[in-house]
C-alpha cells in the first residue's frame, strides 16, 4: 500500500471528480499512479494531465522510443509504477524482450536499431551527468531534428518528475508486485 491513500468518489469534490474523469478517459478508465496522488492537488492533476497528454498522446516523437526512454528513466530511479505502467507499452510498440530485459537488469542493450540506440544515451547521459555533452547533442539534433530533440528531453523532465513522485510516495504496483530487482 502507498503512501497516500486513493480518493473514493465520495471524497471528490466537483473539481477533483471532473479531472478524475479527463485522467481517467485516456487511461482505460483507471486513475493510478502519480495522477491518484496528485488529483488531491486538483490543479496540479489537471497541468500534470495536459502537459502528459501532450507528451503520450499528441507528441511527434515515435511511440517505440517514447516507451523506450520512459522504461530507461523508470530504471534508472528504480520507479515500480511507472516501470510497471510502460513495460507493456514498450513491448506493443516493438521494442525487443531483450532490449526490455537488459534495461531491467542494468545492462547496455543489445540494439540492433540506431535509433533506440540515440535515444538509450541521450536518456543515460541526462540521467546519469545532468548534461548533454555537445557530441551527443550533435548526433540527436543530426538524426531527430530540433522540434523532436526538444520534444525528447522534455519528455526526459516530465518523466523523471513522475518518477519521483512515485518514489517520494511509494505508488503501489497492481497486486503489490515489484517489477524490477
Amino acid at each position: 500500500m502507498g503512501r497516500v491513500p486513493d480518493l473514493t468518489p465520495g471524497e471528490m469534490d466537483a473539481e477533483q471528480a471532473r479531472i478524475h474523469e479527463e485522467i481517467a478517459r485516456p487511461r482505460g478508465g483507471v486513475v493510478a499512479g502519480p495522477f491518484a496522488i496528485w488529483l488531491r492537488n486538483p490543479a496540479v492533476a489537471d497541468r500534470a494531465n495536459q502537459f502528459g497528454n501532450a507528451l503520450r498522446l499528441h507528441g511527434k516523437l515515435d511511440k517505440r522510443l517514447f516507451e523506450l526512454m520512459v522504461l530507461v528513466i523508470a530504471r534508472h530511479w528504480g520507479a515500480q509504477y511507472e516501470w510497471h505502467a510502460h513495460e507493456k507499452q514498450a513491448l506493443a510498440n516493438g521494442i525487443s524482450p531483450a532490449i526490455v530485459e537488459a534495461i531491467r537488469a542494468h545492462q547496455v542493450p543489445p540494439f540492433a536499431a540506431d535509433d533506440e540506440r540515440l535515444i538509450y544515451e541521450v536518456v543515460r547521459e541526462m540521467n546519469d551527468t545532468r548534461h548533454l555533452s555537445q557530441a551527443t547533442y550533435d548526433r540527436a539534433l543530426a538524426a531527430l531534428g530540433l522540434d523532436l530533440l526538444i520534444e525528447l528531453i522534455t519528455s526526459i523532465g516530465f518523466y523523471t518528475m513522475v518518477a519521483m513522485v512515485l518514489n517520494g510516495f511509494d505508488a503501489p504496483v497492481p497486486g503489490g508486485k515489484r517489477p524490477l530487482p
